[in-house]
């Protein structure tokens, strides 16, 4: 993404970390914020203005502060979008237009423009005027209905999960929009749904149930329904055997050899017939053995299978550590920030982090680069218009 600049005027999640991919990727980002700062910046545990959350989504950007409402901001606004490849903006529907710069005035500006909107239930319709958090894209997604709890109602999943796969359903449709520019030389304009990427996302499992509408088969128990965590002598574990080879290689693992050689569970339809002939001993081989031999097994017959980390244990897993896959970002007065690393590799690399904004701290150099004397930008910073860290 070297040589693409992106103008993100997006807070909270979902435009940040998209933002934040096309940084991590060599994308050249300004992240906009308003004089009181991205919300987020105040989410989870933080030192001074700066969250952990914040600077996860918002690493490797520059950061202008300024006040889109005052008309002095409009001219700026209008040259970094001329500069720029890339605008993102999660705002409400019609908020940017009601400050000068929705998709038409933003593309007779820069007719090359990628402009990505990003909104919790979509542009129109029935929910379009209801603020949107993660919690309410699950509920209305039928994310929540595949987790059930104890007392057999739907719950929510403990992550900002609708959040983060919009992040990635979004960064990956600008970069399909930046390859179609190429060809055309036409800017486009992209939209996400909170709503419309988590169905899509929880479909393939979740759904299947629902996917057949003309002479639908047998309904299944929902995958989430009956995946489960397993006790074992000083913890738990996750396992599975979706093949009949991974079964046999299972029950090789936990000492369960005889379960493997029983013709009644030599199919998956046979397993789950028969569960309660092979569950009770499974659990009772992985009840018998501590963490340690368990893994081992698994390495040994390539069965399916891995420790519950605690949170506080995951950097120190041993295959977290041989991918390399938690690194340390110099935050400066804030010391060492641990962040994952981009996922993606290119030619075997990974990119490397850097630090988040703080709250205006690229003002100054920004409006130098489009132009402004600086006496100009001190004008604009003791007018308010500005905040320059």
């Amino acid at each position: 993404m070297a040589g693409i600049r992106v103008i993100d005027f997006s807070q909270i999640v979902s435009g940040p970390m998209a933002a934040c991919i096309l940084a991590d990727q060599g994308a050249d980002v300004i992240k906009i914020e308003s004089p009181g700062g991205d919300p987020v910046r105040a989410f989870g545990p933080r030192k001074g203005a700066m969250s952990a959350t914040f600077i996860t989504v918002n690493r490797g950007k520059r950061g202008l502060a300024i006040d889109l409402k005052h008309p002095d901001a409009t001219g700026i606004i209008a040259t970094l979008i001329a500069g720029a490849d890339v605008l993102i903006e999660n705002f409400r529907p019609g908020v940017l237009a009601r400050l000068g710069f929705g998709w038409d005035a933003a593309r007779a500006i820069n007719p090359r423009l990628i402009y990505a909107s990003i909104n919790g239930f979509g542009p129109d319709g029935p929910y379009r005027n209801i603020r949107v958090y993660d919690p309410a894209v699950q509920a209305v997604s039928g994310m929540a209905a595949t987790q059930i709890g104890a007392d057999g109602q739907p719950m929510l999943i403990g992550s900002l999960i609708a959040d983060k796969l919009t992040a990635l359903t979004a960064a990956q449709a600008i970069t399909a929009a930046l390859f179609a520019r190429s060809r055309t030389g036409q800017g486009e304009l992209v939209e996400v749904s909170m709503l419309d990427a988590a169905i899509a996302f929880n479909w393939p499992d979740g759904m299947y149930n629902h996917s057949f509408r003309d002479d639908p088969p047998d309904v299944m128990p929902g995958y989430g329904t009956v995946s489960r965590l397993w006790d074992a002598a000083d913890g738990r574990v996750a396992i599975g055997a979706l093949q009949d080879g991974e079964f046999t290689a299972l029950c090789a693992a936990v000492g369960c050899a005889e379960l493997a050689v029983d013709p009644r569970l030599s199919t998956a339809m046979g397993r789950r017939t028969h569960a309660e002939s092979w569950m009770p001993v499974m659990a009772a081989a992985v009840a018998g053995r501590d963490l340690d031999t368990l893994m081992a097994g698994f390495i040994e017959h390539g069965a399916v299978g891995g420790r519950v980390n605690a949170l506080g244990a995951v950097a120190d897993d041993p295959q977290v550590r041989h991918n390399g896959i938690i690194s340390e970002i110099d935050h400066g007065v804030l010391g060492r920030v641990a962040n994952p690393r981009s996922p993606a590799r290119f030619g075997g690399q990974a990119a490397r982090l850097r630090p988040a904004p703080w709250l205006g701290e690229h003002s100054r150099g920004l409006l130098r680069e489009i132009g402004a004397s600086d006496a100009e930008i001190e004008r604009l910073i003791a007018a308010g218009v500005v905040i320059a860290a």
